[in-house]
Formats: structure tokens, sequence, C-alpha cells
């Protein structure tokens, strides 16, 4: 199979936007400020150790940005989200993922519950 090209920083951007996370955020978590992430989001490639770097603040595998696919990960996401009788659906999509994409979705939701309220809790100490 014809491996297609990903534009990584667009690839960084989307999975950030879709796990609600902001570009301060990844900032941070990358200790750099948000406009170099701004530019980061624009760079078509990035070398290993930036995408290894970010990969790891955004909790995702280096392939989550390297063969992000939009259509793949917005039918995983509503396909999660939806209740229907049968497995048409999903035996329709032609993706098929080394790992369960259910199981990250659901992963990522909890990491992403347990750190805001590690935040509440740090900024309730702070006042």
């Amino acid at each position: 199979m014809e491996q297609r090209h990903v534009h990584q920083g667009r690839a960084t951007k989307r999975i950030r936007e879709i796990l609600g996370i902001k570009q301060e955020e990844l900032a941070i978590g990358l200790g750099i400020k948000q406009q170099a992430v701004s530019q980061l989001e624009a760079k078509e490639v990035f070398d290993s150790k930036v995408l290894e770097d970010v990969a790891k603040v955004l909790k995702v595998p280096v392939d989550a940005i390297t063969r992000f696919n939009e259509d793949a990960t917005i039918s995983v996401i509503a396909n999660t989200f939806t209740d229907f009788k049968d497995n048409a659906v999903a035996s329709a999509m032609n993706y098929y993922p080394t790992f369960n994409p259910v199981d990250k979705v659901i992963e990522l939701y909890e990491r992403l519950l347990k750190e805001k309220d590690e935040i509440i809790t740090e900024l309730k100490k702070g006042k």
C-alpha cells in the first residue's frame, strides 16, 4: 500500500484541537512559546526529535501524527459516541489501525478529565 504524505504541522493542530488542547498548553509541555507552536503547526515536516516531543506531550503515538487521517479520526469519534444497532458502519470503514481506536479515544478522554480535575485542584490550592 502506498504511503500518503501527511502535513505534520496540520496533523498536530487537528489532533490538538480534537483533544481540546490549546496552543499555550502544548507550548508549556514543549518548553517553548505559543508563537513557536503556531510556527510549528505551519511546518510540513518535523525533525524526529520534535516529532517525538510533540507526540509525547499530546500523549499519542508518533504514527498518529505521521499517518494522520482526518476522515478516519472523525469516523472513530463519531462511531464512538453513536448508538448503532449493527456494525455495518464500522465494517464499511476502510481503516485498519494496529490499535483499538475506541480504546484510544476513551483513554484520551479519561486522561483529559483527570488533568482537568488536577488543574482545578491546583487552582483551588492557589486561592
